[in-house]
């Protein structure tokens, strides 16, 4: 019989138990599950409380790109990355110091979302149905965070 990789309530498990469980199932040797055991500098819990499913860390090189004049102010770049060819971009960074250097501007922030539609007989009737209803149903997105509405976000058409 297959191995299946449904493990019910997995992520309902403690970290040590999950990582029992990824250990049976790829048949991992106590080396392996040590590497997997070792967070670095981050801890445990806090790995634990980030994503769901964690049963262990990766450590990637931090590096600094250098030359970064951004808006007429000079910084440092932190990057964590495998990419070494990235860092490189303190080079870059050196040919475009000249006055305020990089200009960056950003605009207001926008979380996006979609109305997804399957086995739907005639699409563009049903996408005409959502536009024809889409003043109900942003009154009704919005009605379900008050908090974020109170502080100025709301659900809104971007044209």
């Amino acid at each position: 019989m297959a191995r299946s990789s449904r493990i019910s309530g997995f992520y309902k498990l403690p970290l040590d138990e999950r990582l029992k469980a990824v250990k049976e199932w790829a048949n991992l040797s106590g080396e392996e599950v040590s590497l997997l055991s070792n967070f670095g500098n981050l801890e445990r819990k806090i790995a634990d409380s980030m994503i769901e499913n964690v049963i262990g860390a990766m450590s990637y090189p931090f590096a600094v790109a250098v030359n970064f004049r951004i808006n007429g102010k000079d910084n440092l770049v932190p990057m964590v990355i495998e990419e070494s060819s990235v860092v490189a971009a303190s080079n870059a960074a050196k040919m475009l110091r000249e006055g305020d250097g990089i200009i960056a501007k950003s605009g207001p922030q926008y979380m996006i979302g979609q109305v997804h539609l399957v086995k739907v007989s005639s699409p563009r009737y049903a996408a005409f149905k959502i536009l024809e209803r889409k003043g109900e149903i942003l009154e009704l997105a919005n009605q379900q965070d008050p908090v974020l509405v109170r502080l100025g976000g709301r659900a809104r058409i971007l044209k």
